[in-house]
């Protein structure tokens, strides 16, 4: 079989693929690749467009290493009869314990302390941060990340509040609440949610001010999920204390709030660790042996 790899991937991964069938790793002309492929393999940097597919007439498979899907036109593939399948539990740890080093960065402000020091600053005096210990974390989308994330915070002695529409898992970690509630009593909230027509810009001017004052905003979901405007007033004016962000509606991002002190940014590290890739990569293979045999 010939596997199209289109997006950047751990050589190890790359190298057991390659036992498979033929690879082609990273095409410069990625719709001239596909003409005769049998499975297409992508991260988040590829759109799998209606074009795309267009020309792909042995494609059976579209891979998406990781979660969601919102890179992949599902119905376009659909229509050509191609499966698209993801790995959705292999970053479900990485994701959850990037949420939640983001908290504390943000609590302790840790990024802030290390740029002093570096200029050679001692200003002990105006990094008082906050404990986590007994702060309530609100948790937006209560799937595999949003659950992991609860256990990890419900460890270090946080209450966890949940939103999640039905249907729940309830599995004692988080108490479920109305949105509103939850925005309400929340000292930080993270976004765990996938992104939908709904549920765009979710976090806008109106949730934010619903919002308990001097919170956090933590997105390692989708950018597409805050309304930046919204978000730059909220963190300027002072209504929330910061926020930090891993996801963005275009990378790499290069927008006005890197401006402001009290944002925390990350380049979409989410599944950046090398036990995730591992298990993405295990994934994908098991994925390809089962739909290519």
């Amino acid at each position: 079989m010939l596997i199209v790899i289109a997006d950047e991937m751990e050589e190890s991964v790359v190298d057991e693929i390659r036992k498979l069938g033929e690879v082609v790793y990273k095409p410069k002309d990625l719709p001239t690749a596909l003409a005769d492929a049998d499975a297409l393999i992508v991260r988040s940097a590829t759109k799998v467009t209606k074009e795309l597919v267009s020309g792909a007439g042995k494609l059976k498979l579209v891979a998406r290493g990781g979660v969601g899907l919102d890179n992949v036109d599902q119905e376009a593939c659909r229509a050509k009869g191609i499966k698209v399948m993801n790995t959705p539990g292999a970053s479900t740890n990485a994701v959850a314990e990037l949420a939640l080093a983001l908290i504390l960065a943000s609590f302790r402000n840790v990024q802030k302390a290390h740029h002093q020091m570096k200029q050679g600053k001692w200003e002990k005096k105006t990094l008082t941060g906050r404990e986590i210990e007994g702060k309530t974390l609100g948790v937006i989308g209560y799937g595999r990340i949003g659950s992991s994330l609860a256990a990890k915070a419900g460890a270090l002695g946080m209450k966890v509040l949940a939103y999640n529409p039905p249907p729940r898992h309830d599995d004692g970690k988080a108490r479920f609440v109305e949105l509103d509630e939850l925005l309400a009593k929340s000292d930080v909230v993270s976004l765990h949610a996938a992104i939908t027509e709904k549920d765009r810009n979710m976090m806008n001017r109106q949730s934010i001010a619903k919002m308990k004052d001097g919170a956090y905003l933590i997105n390692t979901a989708r950018g597409e999920l805050v309304d930046e405007d919204a978000l730059y007033e909220a963190c300027r004016s002072g209504k929330l204390s910061g926020a930090a962000i891993d996801v963005y509606k275009a990378e790499p991002y290069k927008g006005k709030l890197l401006e402001l002190e009290n944002v925390y940014f990350t380049p979409h590290l989410g599944a950046s660790t090398k036990e995730a890739q591992q298990k993405i990569g295990a994934e994908l293979v098991k994925l390809l042996r089962e739909e290519l045999k």
